[in-house]
Order: structure tokens, then C-alpha cells, then sequence
């Protein structure tokens, strides 16, 4: 009996057939349906990081984070670097703030970036003077490589000042600097100011009242090795123009 109700419940063999077609055919169907579930679940999620990230008030942006500045304040930063505030973070032209942030003469580079969540970043490199220029509206900082900057209300004691003589081009301004850059520390306590004249007539007036005559900036480190030997002469004029040939007056 038992065999018997059991055989029943089973059916026949055609039954048992049919029932496994049944389940292979589910089990195909379950499979099609998961990876278009799991296709829309991926869908989904893109769309809504897309959506967070870029559309939604939840990555906006709220401040300016501004590193860097010694010559230049915060403010005055934040002015050239106009970051739109309260829009998605994301959608925030970084290129276009560099651009106007690296616009300001005392800046060498910038860097901008985004610090997630509610941030914008923006490193600062400030150019180093040199020396200090009259440029004909008061005295500007100088770099080495003549860019003129900031200003100056009074001539520091540990920056020459660069006079630059009638004719003088930007050429001759960027070589004199180039000189200044050059000098060791020893030299340029003794240096007054620099008087330029053009790209190759470059002479140093030291604090004594003794007067070196410099020529171009080419091979600056060997003619301040040469002028510190000819210092210990007793003169007037000591030229190093060609450090290979110096002389003395």
C-alpha cells in the first residue's frame, strides 16, 4: 500500500518527465530575470550617483580653502578666484579658477582642487624676490627671472635695488635679476643696488662705494668667485666681466 500511494503521488514517468522540464524551464527564466534585476540595480545606482553628484544639494559647494599666502591675503585670493558657492561641487570649473588666481603677479603657481565633500582647495606658490625695481609707480619686488610683482612702501635691508637706466628693455631687466639671483649671500650684503644698463652691462655698486662691473648674467657663479678673490685688492672698479681675464682700478 504504501508503494502503491506513493507511485500514485509521483505519477507516471512521463509525469516525472514533464514536472523536471517544468523546473529547468523556471530555472532558466529565474536566471534571465536576475540579471536583469541586478542589471537595473546597477542602472539605478549609477543614475543616483550621478544625480548626487552631480544635481543633488548634498555634494554642494560651501567653502574655499586657500593655502599658501604670505604676500598675499586670503581675501584678495578669494577675490581673483570668484568660486561659485552653493552649486554641486562637482560641476565646479577648477581650470577656470587656477586661470584667475594664476593671474596675480605675485603668484608663480597655483594649484586647485576639490576636497570632498563641500570644498575647494586652492595651493598657492608665491614668486621669491630677488630685488626690489622702481618701475616708475613706486618700488616693486622683483624674481629671479624678472617678473615684477607686489609692491613695497620702503627699500628692505635684505633686498638690492635694481636701477634700470634709460634703454633698459624687460630683456635687461630679467638678466639683472638673473645677476642677483646668482650672487652668494656674501656678495649681496655688500651690494647696494644694481645699475642696468642692458642685457650685457650690468654693474654693482657696493655699499662702500665700490663699483663692479658685472656684464651678463652668463657664468654669474664663477665671476662671484672671482670678485670675492679680487675684494681682498684695494681699488676702485673691479671688473669680472670675463672672469677668465679679470681686472682691477
Amino acid at each position: 500500500m504504501p508503494r502503491t500511494a506513493t507511485a500514485r503521488r509521483e505519477g507516471t514517468p512521463q509525469d516525472r518527465a514533464r514536472r523536471r522540464f517544468q523546473r529547468r524551464q523556471w530555472a532558466r527564466r529565474w536566471l534571465t530575470w536576475r540579471y536583469v534585476v541586478v542589471g537595473l540595480l546597477v542602472v539605478g545606482l549609477i543614475g543616483f550617483g550621478v544625480y548626487a553628484t552631480y544635481f543633488s544639494p548634498w555634494l554642494r559647494t560651501e567653502g574655499v580653502q586657500v593655502n599658501g599666502t604670505g604676500q598675499l591675503t586670503e581675501r584678495e585670493v578669494l577675490t581673483a578666484a570668484e568660486v561659485p558657492v552653493g552649486g554641486p561641487l562637482a560641476r565646479v570649473d577648477l581650470d577656470a579658477i587656477a586661470t584667475r588666481v594664476g593671474s596675480l603677479a605675485t603668484v608663480e603657481s597655483v594649484d586647485v582642487t576639490r576636497a570632498w565633500p563641500h570644498d575647494v582647495r586652492i595651493d598657492v606658490v608665491e614668486r621669491t624676490p630677488v630685488a626690489v625695481v622702481d618701475a616708475g609707480v613706486g618700488l616693486r619686488m622683483v624674481d629671479a627671472g624678472g617678473h615684477i610683482f607686489g609692491v613695497v612702501r620702503a627699500l628692505p635691508d635684505d633686498l638690492p635695488l635694481i636701477v634700470l637706466r634709460a634703454g633698459a628693455d624687460d630683456n635687461a631687466m630679467a638678466e639683472g635679476a638673473a645677476v642677483v639671483a646668482a650672487l652668494d649671500t656674501m656678495i649681496s650684503r655688500l651690494v647696494d643696488h644694481v645699475e642696468v644698463d642692458s642685457v650685457d652691462q650690468i654693474e654693482l655698486e657696493l655699499r662702500d662705494g665700490r663699483q663692479v662691473r658685472w656684464g651678463s648674467a652668463e657664468q654669474s657663479g664663477k665671476k662671484a668667485e672671482v670678485l670675492l678673490a679680487l675684494l681682498a685688492t684695494k681699488a676702485k672698479v673691479y671688473d669680472v666681466s670675463v672672469p677668465g681675464l679679470p681686472t682691477v682700478r
